[in-house]
Formats: structure tokens, sequence, C-alpha cells
């Protein structure tokens, strides 16, 4: 049964601060998986001018903390904040240059495992000796090699997982992302956040106060056989179900509308519309928790686990900047492409800003079928996405931008 009638009631009644309530964020994703190579604080910190101009009201780091692989994602000792990705002074710097131009930083919460230094139980390096938060084989879950309790999520395999059970354990994570606050981060990203209980991250975040959360709740969606079904009302149930066990606090990632949008744009346009007239992803449920994107780290870059089209990259984009939901747009998308890519994210971000478009903005589809989708966001945006020959009939609207397959109106003054 869908919370979306409840949830609506909570959405307009829970204080989160002006930031939620406004529902202007615009993140940026600023990195890819091969990012560590690259002097990348460096990097960031002389593109934050055009970051800020551009409009984006956080950046989402990689992980800045030591870790056993280079990209951050087997951390180790989390105290230490010189990696592959720069020195600590590298990372200060480019946090100072963000809180300058009024941009936030979101730190990638890596809290699911963890690299121990030495060995213990049963031989294996569960242990964390010689470094700050040396916890020993009680942190670890029973089930990945440590003395500590069952875990109370999925298994990240082949890692000691962390045992949040343990109030220790807890204890030690908050004193660590209140000292991240400290550094200068504002903004959380908890990754793998399928891998322990939601009931922790609302401890977390209500311990250390970030302005704004987000989490990785990423399951597969559904398919029959290879072809992903029409109905993936369950898929963004459980995402909504992880969001409500936070306490309401965190927003997640809508992996709903990505899996949807990106068969949608190959000629399959009816997908966006849910029997009940509504985007069919996490936005159309609970859209100010619903954090929007095309790809990430993960899904594109040189992994590729889950890519979008690249030949429909502009479309994913007219969707999700003029629709509910917090959009996060991908370094490569802006950064890697063409100078075209990145002034047309530009022009759609500003026609966002100037459209008066939020998280909470109401849709009402036009039109849903193979070659077109067309919708009306707020009342004073309209677009048209596909092959299919479409315009608004009412001549209050004018064309405000177009590309390839794209078309967006707005309402005259």
């Amino acid at each position: 049964m869908s919370r979306y009638i409840e949830l609506q009631t909570v959405e307009e009644s829970t204080d989160l601060g002006a930031v939620l309530r406004k529902g202007k964020e615009i993140l940026l994703q600023g990195f890819n998986w091969e990012s560590h190579k690259y002097d990348w604080w460096e990097n960031l910190e002389k593109k934050v001018p055009d970051i800020a101009k551009s409009g984006f009201t956080s950046v989402w780091l990689p992980p800045a903390i030591n870790s056993f692989s280079p990209d951050g994602y087997l951390p180790q000792n989390l105290y230490l904040l010189s990696s592959s990705y720069g020195s600590e002074q590298q990372l200060k710097a480019l946090l100072q240059k963000l809180s300058e131009y009024k941009v936030r930083a979101m730190a990638d919460i890596v809290i699911n495992h963890r690299i121990g230094t030495t060995q213990g139980h049963g031989g294996l390096y569960n242990r964390y000796d010689g470094i700050p938060l040396a916890w020993d084989e009680h942190a670890v879950t029973s089930c990945t090699g440590g003395l500590g309790n069952q875990s109370t999520g999925d298994n990240f395999h082949g890692v000691p997982n962390i045992d949040h059970s343990q109030h220790f354990v807890r204890k030690d994570i908050i004193g660590w992302l209140q000292w991240l606050l400290c550094v200068g981060f504002q903004d959380f990203r908890f990754d793998f956040a399928r891998g322990y209980s939601a009931k922790y991250v609302k401890e977390y975040i209500e311990a250390a106060k970030p302005i704004f959360s987000v989490g990785e709740y990423w399951d597969s969606c559904n398919y029959s056989g290879s072809v992903l079904e029409y109905n993936q009302d369950s898929h963004r149930q459980r995402i909504i179900n992880w969001i409500d066990a936070t306490g309401q606090l965190s927003s997640a990632f809508d992996f709903t509308t990505k899996g949807i949008l990106q068969e949608a744009v190959k000629g399959q346009f009816w997908r966006l519309r849910d029997p009940q007239g509504k985007p069919p992803g996490v936005m159309g449920w609970w859209p100010s928790r619903a954090v929007t994107f095309i790809d990430n780290h993960d899904t594109g870059s040189t992994q590729a686990h889950w890519p979008f089209p690249s030949n429909h990259i502009m479309e994913g984009y007219a969707y999700i900047l003029t629709h509910p939901g917090t959009p996060t747009v991908f370094y490569d998308h802006f950064y890697d492409g063409d100078d075209s890519g990145h002034e047309q994210i530009v022009k759609l971000m500003e026609i966002r800003r100037s459209g008066e478009i939020h998280s909470r903005s109401s849709v009402r589809i036009l039109e849903a079928k193979d070659n077109l989708y067309s919708a009306v966001i707020g009342d004073k945006i309209c677009i048209k996405i596909g092959d299919g020959s479409w315009s608004p009939s009412d001549r209050e609207w004018t064309l405000a931008t177009s590309g390839q397959r794209y078309a967006i109106w707005q309402k005259k003054q």
C-alpha cells in the first residue's frame, strides 16, 4: 500500500530547515571513477567560480579520507584527510573556496564497511589497531567475520562490515561526522545505505545536523527477463520506506526515475506516466525527498554498471531539471563533454530558477506515448521530449530553449 497520501501531510508539516522548505537545491556530483588520478582537489578548486555561477548549491565530493583503494570507497583511517585526491591542505583550500562562493561541500559518508589494519578473529583483517577509532573485532558484523552482531542490512561482500548496533561504534561515528562539519563539509551523502538500518542514519543526522543529506539506497528495478516492467511501485516504495525510517530526515537518490527514464528516452515515453497520472519514480510520490540524477560514478563513468544512453543525455537533463525533486548533474556530463552540453545544462538550470521550479512543484502530464512526452510543471514551464511533433497551443507560452529531441516553453510575463 502506497504511503503517498500520508507522506504529503508529513511533507507539509515537518520542519527540516529553510533549505528543504524552499526546495531550490541543485547538486553537482563533482567527480567520476577516475578522478583520483588527476590532482582532484586542485582541479575542482579552479572550477568553483563556474560551479557557483552555474547555480549549484552543493557539490558532492568523493570520500576525502585515507582508503585501501584509491577511489576512497574502502576506508581505513577516517581521520586522515590526505588521499589519492590530494593532500589535506589542498582539500581545505577547496573547502574554503567553496565556502567563499557559498556552495556547500557534500561529504561522501562511507560507513557500511572499513578495512582493518591488523589480523584478528579468524585471521581476518578485522581489527583497527594503530589508527584513530581503534576498534576491535566487536565492531565488525559476525556475518563478515567479526565478533559483533548480525548485520542490520545487506552485506557488502569481501570486506569487514561495521556493526552499527554497537553503542561505541555509533558514538565514534557521530564524533567523526561532527568533526567533518568542523573541517568544512556541510552536507552528507550516505554510501551503500542498504547495508545498515536506516534508524542509524536518523541517529547520525540528528546528532551531527548536516544541512542536507541523501542516501544511496540502490537495488534492482523490476524486470521481466531483460525488459523493464512498467509498474515500478514496489521499487520506489522500498526507497520511500528507507527515507521514512530515517525519520524523514534524509532524502534518497531516485533510482526508480533513473531506471524508467533511461528506457523511456529510447521511444517508450509512455513509461513516464504512472496509472495515477503522476511521474513514476520516487519523484511522483515524495518529491521533496527524491534526488534525481542521470548517471553517477557507478552507473556511468568507466564503470558503466547501468549507464544512461549516451545519445539521449540532454533529454534526461531536460526532464530532471524541469521536474520536481532535487536534481543532480554528473561531472562528466557538465565538464567532460563538449561546450554545448555544458551550456545546455546551464540554460536548463537557469530556466528552473526563472520558472520557479522547486522540489515540490506540481506536474500535469499532457502526453506520454511512444515518441512524445509533454507536461506543464508548476504554472510557468511547459516541456516536450521525444521525436513527436508537439507544442503548446495557447499563445501565452514562448519558447525558452530547445535541443535535440526536447523543447521548453515559459509562460509570457
